[in-house]
């Protein structure tokens, strides 16, 4: 976890830098308000702990702009305004929470570990999915796209282009594609084998650089075309 200290009293910055460090946080410092946000902007800390006033400057002048970034950071306000109004602004303005001046070390630690979750929890969760050229199996929803568009699978059909796709460019024999524990074992036998294999050639014809080819005596293989 990466944490700016933005604030223009060195000697508490100090102390928050030595504090979060026996923490286990990587920190950085800044004491002057108009290094900041490039500074962000550079080097995407996760969590900035920002000083509301630098001498005569607010610091809720780039609150907004900071939140604006590609990838903003959360933003914990330090305050000697303890006025609801003065919080309230802060909160409409992009900061992800308040803390006001003075205050326990532990409680920061707190908020800060608070907005570590809320982090955690708002970060996309990276998707399972398998794939060869345009085709994108989605395998927690369970579909198949083709450029975007999803085609029409059942579910023995996806369920063997599944098994395809995780040995694309491999050659499979019969043999051992029956052998796999299906789902849907009793579906898949011998003798509609090819039906199965048919219908999945025709959903892919959208994407004729996809194909499931047949080498005699050998098995099958999916592949694109110009890698075959």
């Amino acid at each position: 976890m990466t944490i700016l200290l933005a604030d223009d009293e060195r000697p508490l910055l100090n102390f928050l830098e030595r504090g979060l460090r026996a923490e286990g946080y990587e920190c950085s410092t800044l004491s002057e308000l108009h290094e900041v946000l490039p500074y962000i902007s550079k080097n995407t800390p996760e969590i900035v702990v920002l000083d509301r006033l630098f001498g005569s400057e607010d610091s809720l002048t780039i609150v907004e702009a900071i939140k604006a970034l590609p990838s903003p950071p959360m933003i914990l306000i330090l305050t000697a305004l303890d006025d609801v109004s003065e919080q309230v602004n802060g909160l409409q303005k992009g900061a992800d929470d308040y803390l006001c001046k003075p205050f326990d070390f532990d409680e920061l630690l707190a908020r800060i570990a608070a907005l570590r979750r809320r982090a955690d929890k708002s970060a996309p969760s990276p998707r399972n999915t398998l794939g060869i050229g345009s085709l994108e199996l989605a395998m927690d929803e369970r579909t198949a796209r083709i450029n975007g568009t999803e085609i029409s699978l059942t579910k023995l059909e996806f369920e063997l282009l599944v098994y395809l796709t995780e040995n694309q460019k491999k050659v499979l024999s019969r043999e051992r594609i029956l052998s796999r524990d299906w789902q849907t074992k009793s579906e898949l036998q011998t003798n509609i084998f090819d039906v199965y294999i048919s219908r999945l050639r025709r959903k892919l014809e959208d994407q004729p650089k996809i194909t499931i080819q047949t080498l005699r005596g050998n098995g099958y293989r999916l592949s694109l075309l110009n890698q075959a």
